[in-house]
């Protein structure tokens, strides 16, 4: 495995404005680049926004609906040009790219916490739908399924992670263990001081390089287009998230940050080879994970509602 360095990039959005966010994103990528950087890692929902409505406002009332129609217009669809500019910024500087979107289908009504994977030639190569919302997420995002649980192998390693609070997921964990996951992604909203711990267990746990970012954004970054903005975040200087965002080796140590109150990107240096030899001290998903005892079933099937078959008319 070659050894590589990795960026988490600790930002701000540009508030419900997808193609500036998108913008403001690849410029992002190139500064890592330039730093040498082989995987850039943005935070949980970054385009066009994490919803943190959500947790200010009374569910199903009018500003509600408002803002969740401006999201629903801002969202991301896969192929479409918001997707190509992620495309083209990771493929001119050879690098892999994961950022969180607020994502739907070309057809579909439903919006999805999605984090997608692309790739140095600017091709996607994973999306993962967050598999459970926390709370009032649930009265923006639907939720993903075992489909894209999975890994990707790259020259420096597995990658694969899960988003925010899924990481409380012990069995989703050992999904991901599982598929031996070298370098794990860990996108979130989360800003507490306790995300740290998070972050460090479950690199201890899975002896994996974990790679935990967030967004930097404070009310007075939200613009005055935004529906109710004033009523919502006023007009003083207080933080959405403060980041906190983190790099942490398989042994559990602090690589890079924590960092919060500022934008930032950290760097740091990941070793697939040292990640594999330290599952000889502790592999919670073989030697030492008792299959007489424990055995985990993952459906990897689609589980889309509606299914069609033959075609239109016929």
């Amino acid at each position: 495995m070659e050894k590589v360095t990795v960026a988490a990039v600790q930002a701000a959005p540009v508030f419900l404005d997808r193609d500036a966010t998108v913008e403001k994103a690849c410029g992002l990528v190139d500064e890592a680049a330039r730093q040498g950087a082989r995987l850039v890692v943005f935070p949980e929902a970054f385009v066009p926004t994490y919803p943190d409505w959500v947790w200010r406002l009374t569910p199903w009332e009018l500003r509600a609906g408002e803002l969740y129609a401006r999201l629903f217009d801002q969202a991301v669809v896969v192929g479409d040009r918001a997707t190509e500019m992620l495309g083209a910024a990771a493929r001119r500087n050879g690098c892999y790219l994961s950022i969180g979107v607020n994502e739907r289908e070309s057809r579909g009504s439903t919006l999805y916490d999605a984090q997608l994977l692309l790739g140095p030639d600017g091709e996607v190569l994973g999306r993962h739908r967050k598999l459970a919302s926390t709370g009032a997420e649930g009265l923006v995002w639907g939720v993903g399924d075992g489909s894209d649980l999975t890994g990707v192998d790259t020259a420096f390693g597995r990658l694969g992670g899960l988003t925010a609070w899924e990481n409380y997921l012990p069995l989703a964990r050992a999904a991901l263990y599982g598929q031996a996951v070298d370098v794990y992604l860990a996108p979130t909203w989360d800003s507490s001081e306790v995300w740290t711990s998070t972050l460090r267990h479950i690199a201890k746990e899975g002896r994996v390089y974990v790679i935990g970012v967030n967004s930097c954004i404070r009310a007075s970054d939200v613009p005055a287009d935004v529906p109710f903005r004033d009523e919502i975040y006023g007009d003083d200087d207080g933080w959405l998230a403060t980041g906190n965002s983190a790099i942490v080796g398989p042994e559990g140590e602090v690589l890079a940050g924590p960092v919060a109150e500022k934008e930032r990107i950290l760097y740091a240096e990941v070793d697939a080879d040292h990640a594999r030899a330290s599952r000889h001290a502790f592999d919670p998903v073989g030697q030492h994970g008792r299959p007489d005892v424990f055995r985990l079933e993952v459906d990897f099937a689609s589980r889309a509602q509606v299914r069609f078959s033959g075609q239109p008319g016929a």
